[in-house]
């Protein structure tokens, strides 16, 4: 259907067919039509009718290919004009065949495997009738106490754009009307959702302009740029605004600035919301003001359905506005081939052979191993084959190890890490569970000391549940629940090596485990392959190189920490740890526990000079910077060597580093790579306090190091 068609199409709708294309409803509403009691209860307070359900444009959460076939053969039946359904879901870090949670993927550096990840994502939900999923989530993120930073990929904006991107190439391919196995992503929360006060979700995001620009938009634009179909509004306020009626956010800078033609869609019942926000008297108004933004798709609640044709009788909003959207909507299904096939990947068969299937697994494997961070290794890892391991902890048995957004992944069909560690030290191995997630029985503590007493080497297996982490999941204290910190303590007693491993969907608050435990191993919620996965890591078949993207605080009163900060006036010399009239803590330090970039390995690497091909550079004379890496131990191992820059003086003051570029590098025992990195003019610039993206001619420091905080330094001028 070329554009004149679909201008004609438009012509053919009546008002209210036009405004049906604009509703979002859940599956259990349709799966339920037949039957009017069915809406019943919050449905029936919210005003949404049968009849509403039948028209709306859009599913939201149906899947499995029969289902969403039957809805769609019976939609089309009774569609004047033949308009498809459109289906879409929460698709964040795998189908039925679960990823390590995204911000573990971000964890791993490894581009490659994310964007394989959502192309399997894609495979699996297209097969069961999904069209679109809501992801990527590319929220830039600095306060673990924040329940959704399990869904971002960190507290970086270069490094969030890049995965935003690999995201959306795996999601969409390069065709999406005639690759079937293909879904539209669209990318959320736009704007800032990221820093809501306090970590507290859904909360207030009062930022300046330049600060908006400089951190949180460059993920969201970088998916625009890669071709991402849709966008999704954010709960929170900007600049005092909600987001779904936000005219400068969303037409400004969205639609005019950056020229974004795709479908917008509001979060659930978030135009609503702006009532209770202080933004919008009533329905009416909320449907004023999110139309007037250029929201195209309300979800979950009927403001457009009920109150725009009054609010296009009475002048106040243009018909055009709602021509304007239901076309985006319908260029949308016209992308994935809807008119020609509106029931386009679904299969039943195929599903079967497709969903989890060993191939899909296997890169859930991979990922989640390159997903893992070894954050201590006082030499007890890897274990030695001739030890006597206990493991002990809640993460020991059935616990889920999938992470919130797991769609439809089934924690039972994840493979479990006692089960996977007891195939691989041959039945050396003995599990007691220790205590619950935030309880302990005096029996579970006398089984897990018994047999610790038994073993050689003690793996603890210890974290939060799913639920303590994901939408809703914001916690003020983010260290590991009191019933495990104190069965790690009294396993301290017995003298024995102990090893923690970590499952948990945020940065955590490590005292109590850190320093007591040899070993630790942040595993996060490694999805449907982590048991295996981490196995392999503890027993040494495979080798930690994961490494962090959020900072690990001190403690929760440094939050927000990040490495990416700005000096201040009265700086701490760390060598005068006694001034006291410095930008500094007198009760704990200043920098984070665990700074972005960290990790460790198996294997040692060595760096060797910093070199840089000149101290001047301009626009037309890019800089190139080089260093030798060598892998100093027996094994081979995986380095992630990272550049950074600092801006010594600018019209803004500048962050103290900044990261510009990374490289992963394998190396064999003894063997040395040089690793390259060109600096040009375009990576230094930064918005000025006119907003204006460009450079400063003046000093520069390069940073190149395996993390943030330990690197080697050269300085250059820009001229």
């Amino acid at each position: 259907m070329d554009q004149k068609q679909m201008t004609d199409l438009i012509q053919q709708m009546t008002l209210e067919e036009k405004i049906a294309q604009l509703l979002q409803l859940t599956a259990n509403l349709h799966e339920g039509t037949d039957d009017q009691s069915q809406i019943t209860g919050p449905m029936e307070e919210m005003g949404i009718t049968e009849e509403m359900v039948r028209a709306s444009g859009s599913v939201l959460g149906l899947s499995g290919a029969s289902s969403v076939i039957a809805l769609q053969q019976e939609y089309m039946k009774k569609s004047r004009l033949g308009i498809p359904l459109l289906f879409m879901a929460d698709v964040v870090h795998g189908f039925k065949t679960i990823f390590p949670i995204p911000l573990a993927i971000g964890c791993s550096w490894d581009l490659r495997l994310a964007e394989k990840s959502a192309e399997i994502a894609a495979r699996e939900s297209s097969v069961s009738g999904i069209h679109v999923t809501f992801a990527p989530m590319v929220d830039l993120v600095r306060d673990p106490r924040w329940g959704r930073v399990m869904e971002t990929t960190g507290e970086d904006p270069y490094l969030n754009s890049l995965f935003a991107r690999a995201f959306v190439r795996g999601y969409q391919g390069s065709n999406l009307q005639e690759d079937k196995e293909r879904l539209a992503a669209c990318v959320k929360h736009f704007a800032a959702y990221g820093a809501a006060e306090g970590g507290r979700d859904y909360n207030t995001v009062d930022m300046s302009e330049r600060q908006l620009r400089e951190y949180y938009l460059p993920a969201y634009k970088a998916a625009l740029d890669e071709g991402c179909e849709m966008i999704m509004a954010s709960f929170n306020t900007v600049d005092g605004i909600p987001a779904s009626g936000n005219e400068k956010l969303m037409r400004g800078i969205l639609r005019d600035e950056w020229g974004f033609d795709g479908v917008l869609i509001s979060d659930w019942a978030s135009i609503r919301e702006m009532i209770a926000h202080g933004a919008a008297e009533d329905d009416c108004d909320a449907a004023y003001r999110a139309i007037r933004a250029g929201v195209d798709i309300e979800m979950m609640t009927p403001c457009y359905v009920q109150h725009l044709p009054q609010l296009i009788k009475s002048g106040r909003v243009s018909e055009a506005w709602i021509d304007e959207a239901v076309l985006r909507i319908l260029q949308l299904k016209n992308k994935l081939g809807l008119f020609e096939n509106p029931l386009r990947g679904a299969d039943p068969e195929a599903e079967s052979e497709v969903l989890f299937s060993a191939e899909h697994r296997q890169a859930a494997y991979d990922l989640a191993v390159k997903s893992s961070i070894l954050l201590k290794n006082n030499d007890v890892l890897p274990l030695k084959p001739e030890s006597n391991v206990a493991l002990i902890g809640p993460f020991a048995g059935q616990e889920d190890i999938l992470g919130w957004w797991s769609c439809v992944g089934v924690k039972e069909d994840a493979v479990q890490l006692g089960a996977a560690l007891q195939e691989r030290l041959n039945h050396k191995l003995t599990i007691a569970e220790g205590c619950g997630i935030d309880t302990m029985t005096p029996q579970q503590l006398a089984q897990a000391m018994d047999t610790a007493r038994s073993a050689d080497v003690i793996v603890l297996a210890l974290g939060e549940s799913a639920a303590m982490s994901g939408e809703g999941g914001s916690r003020t204290d983010i260290k590991l629940p009191k019933a495990q910190l104190e069965l790690v303590k009294e396993l301290k007693k017995l003298g024995k090596p102990m090893a923690a491993v970590l499952f948990n969907g945020r940065p955590l608050d490590l005292h109590g485990v850190l320093g007591e435990a040899d070993a630790v191993l942040e595993a996060w919620f490694p999805g449907s392959e982590g048991g295996a996965a981490i196995a392999d890591l503890l027993v040494g078949k495979a080798n930690p190189s994961g490494r962090l993207t959020m900072s690990f605080p001190q403690t929760v009163g440094q939050v927000p920490v990040y490495y990416n900060g700005f000096n201040t006036g009265r700086p701490m010399d760390p060598s005068k740890t006694g001034e006291r009239y410095v930008s500094k803590y007198i009760d704990s330090p200043n920098e984070p526990l665990l700074p972005f970039g960290f990790g460790l390995s198996y294997s040692t690497f060595e760096y060797g000079q910093l070199s840089i091909s000149s101290h001047e550079m301009s626009a037309e004379k890019p800089l190139e910077v080089s260093i030798s890496v060598t892998n100093t131990s027996a094994r081979a191992g995986i380095e992630t060597v990272q550049l950074y820059i600092r801006d010594v003086c600018g019209e803004v003051v500048r962050p103290l580093r900044e990261l510009k570029g990374f490289e992963q590098i394998e190396l064999e025992p003894g063997e040395s790579k040089t690793v390259k990195f060109t600096i040009t003019e375009e990576l230094l610039r930064y918005h000025h306090s006119d907003l204006s993206f460009t450079s400063d001619p003046g000093s520069f420091h390069i940073f190149v190091g395996p993390n943030s905080r330990d690197t080697l330094q050269a300085s250059f001028t820009l001229i």
